[in-house]
């Protein structure tokens, strides 16, 4: 699926607009995003005001996975990418395999005020969402799941549970259940969760592998907790499934900017970030859809009310009570021999 966005220049006629548009014009990136829905909101979101903006033409491309693409593209010499909005993990795996420019946060102020960890050398958290424990109101009433340990209590809350296919987020949720603290789960202690895993492989009905998919087992009421998306958890709702889930141990995840190495417009593709990452612009995120500013400025814009800033994972509130999910260690040859692991055990 791939977007085409053009900037269409406005407002009053003459000479002087003229010579603007032809010039903005001259500047133009290619962005990739994911697709689908998500994609639609932050164009409206992010993409159009920062165009009008910077009087700068945005095209899109998407790409679910952008992982192989920006192998292939970086291999030939000759990128057609220039900014990727993608897991943190592959920007940061990529730039340390010479995949991704390292950003000069000199020229990118604003984000001078998001947390250290919410940036690396390549890149800048650009929107959150999480991981959450989601559960059939129907089935366990006034006394739902609250945690993963109760998400591993087959006795208390008996019923089928689904998980997603990967290990990042689920590794963790493993190590919370066995009474591993919120605060001391990284360096993950893989083995002791494969270990765990292996108690709750018996009751898992799907091993889910899309966020379709995984909203899907909620609309047709086939499973009765899992872990899925938030995003995706309150769009079935929305549509009157009775399901509702919880922050609590939840995992705080976001996607980031990060420039193509030797993208063909390396300046216009810096100026871009820094301008999606202007707090009165991030604040539109909540607006289009349920997931977070990656600036936490733009909670003190005053464009996001309280009450939908309480349903934003990365409200100071809510990011509180759940994981930041390292990426720093997921992009590591720990996290990478994980991913190799889970292949083996799934399939066993």
């Amino acid at each position: 699926m791939k977007y085409a966005y053009c900037r269409v220049a406005v407002g009053a006629a003459g000479i002087a607009v003229a010579l603007m548009a032809s010039t903005a014009s001259a500047e133009e990136i290619m962005f990739v995003s994911q697709g689908g829905a998500y994609q639609e909101a932050q164009t409206k979101a992010i993409l159009d005001p920062v165009a009008e903006l910077l009087g700068i033409t945005i095209n899109q491309d998407s790409a679910p996975d952008a992982w192989p693409v920006i192998k292939t593209q970086t291999a030939t010499g000759k990128p057609i990418w220039d900014v990727i909005d993608t897991p943190t993990k592959d920007c940061i795996r990529g730039g340390e395999q010479g995949m991704i420019e390292k950003l000069d946060f000199s020229k990118i102020p604003n984000a001078d005020k998001m947390p250290a960890e919410y940036k690396s050398p390549y890149s800048a958290a650009y929107e959150f969402y999480s991981s959450v424990l989601v559960y059939n109101k129907d089935k366990f009433g006034g006394n739902p799941p609250k945690s993963w340990a109760d998400f591993w209590n087959v006795t208390k809350f008996p019923g089928t549970r689904a998980l997603r296919n990967h290990p990042l987020a689920t590794l963790e949720a493993a190590l919370l259940a066995d009474g591993v603290p919120k605060d001391k789960l990284y360096p993950l202690d893989v083995d002791r969760a494969f270990k765990k895993l292996e108690e709750i492989k018996p009751f898992i009905t799907v091993w889910w592998t899309s966020g379709a998919q995984s909203a899907q087992l909620l609309a047709d009421g086939e499973v009765d907790m899992e872990m899925a998306w938030n995003g995706r958890v309150t769009a079935v709702a929305k549509e009157g499934a009775p399901v509702d889930y919880t922050f609590n141990e939840g995992f705080l995840q976001y996607t980031s900017l990060c420039i193509l190495k030797g993208a063909p417009n390396l300046d216009t593709a810096v100026k871009f970030i820094n301008a999606a990452l202007t707090p009165e612009i991030q604040a539109n995120f909540p607006t289009y859809i349920d997931y977070g500013p990656g600036n936490p400025e733009a909670y003190k814009t005053g464009k996001i009310s309280p009450e939908r800033a309480a349903q934003m994972p990365s409200s100071p509130d809510n990011a509180a009570r759940q994981v930041l999910v390292s990426d720093e260690w997921w992009s590591s040859p720990a996290g990478e021999e994980a991913q190799k692991r889970w292949a083996n055990f799934v399939q066993q």
